[in-house]
């Protein structure tokens, strides 16, 4: 299955994009090749400016504390596993532990570094961290990969509170909803939203669907049309049947 999320605010769309650049500074600092680590560095330069579009620590910290309230409720509950619910409550409180620990604005230890920034400004320009405009930073690429490693590890440790905040709140949030399967008639889809509150969709298709979401809602109404993945002609709609599940999740 192939699964699409759709966020419905400003909040989760940040958290959404900001999991995705650390999965890819993650995979890109794992590698061995100057490439690798090239790609890596940049990608932390994104993640700091994603993160310091909003009062993000805040957030977070305020977020894993109405988590913390409402799996507190559930003790003693025979349902609930008390050694599932303990660990679920540590793990916030580190969590919460970490964030508010965290002292100034997201990454501005990386701001005060001046050869990190002069990669950043020279990064901006297409072609612009050659060997021959920063031979400095040709220098670090050359170095021992379990150097670079280490580097990119220190500077991005700092911000890894932030990091495994937004993995405890995207965990819950995706578990918040339950499939439904659906079909598309003709390719569309419509449902009027009738109250339901969401803060975001989940579509998942089988994997041998060719085709691609395209999501639209408001509080009133959720549009969903799958289009063909044309690489060279117009994208269009496909005019035929699909089956897919639907999840609203919101916390």
């Amino acid at each position: 299955m192939i699964s699409y999320e759709y966020p419905l605010n400003e909040r989760i769309r940040t958290l959404l994009r900001l999991e995705d650049l650390l999965l890819k500074i993650a995979h890109f600092t794992a590698g061995t090749a100057p490439q690798d680590h090239h790609v890596a560095l940049l990608t932390i330069f994104e993640t700091l400016e994603v993160a310091s579009r909003a009062d993000l620590k805040v957030d977070l910290v305020q977020e894993l504390e109405r988590q913390r309230q409402i799996l507190m409720s559930f003790r003693n509950n025979p349902e609930i596993s008390e050694e599932a619910l303990a660990g679920a409550l540590y793990e916030i409180e580190q969590a919460s532990t970490g964030l508010l620990a965290m002292a100034g604005k997201i990454g501005q230890y990386l701001r005060e570094n001046e050869w990190l920034m002069s990669i950043r400004s020279r990064a901006a320009i297409p072609g612009g961290v050659c060997q021959f405009d920063l031979p400095s930073y040709h220098y670090w690429l050359n170095r021992d990969p379990a150097v670079r490693r280490g580097d990119l590890g220190t500077w991005i440790q700092p911000i890894a509170p932030i990091r495994d905040g937004i993995e405890i709140v995207l965990r819950l949030l995706r578990a918040s909803g339950h499939p439904e399967p659906l079909h598309a008639r003709a390719g569309a889809f419509q449902l009027t939203m009738a109250g339901r509150t969401a803060q975001m969709l989940r579509v998942r298709l089988a994997q041998s669907e060719t085709v691609v979401p395209e999501i639209s809602a408001n509080k009133y109404a959720l549009n969903v049309r799958f289009m063909l993945p044309e690489t060279v002609a117009r994208p269009r709609v496909a005019e035929r049947d699909v089956a897919f599940e639907l999840t609203f999740c919101s916390l």
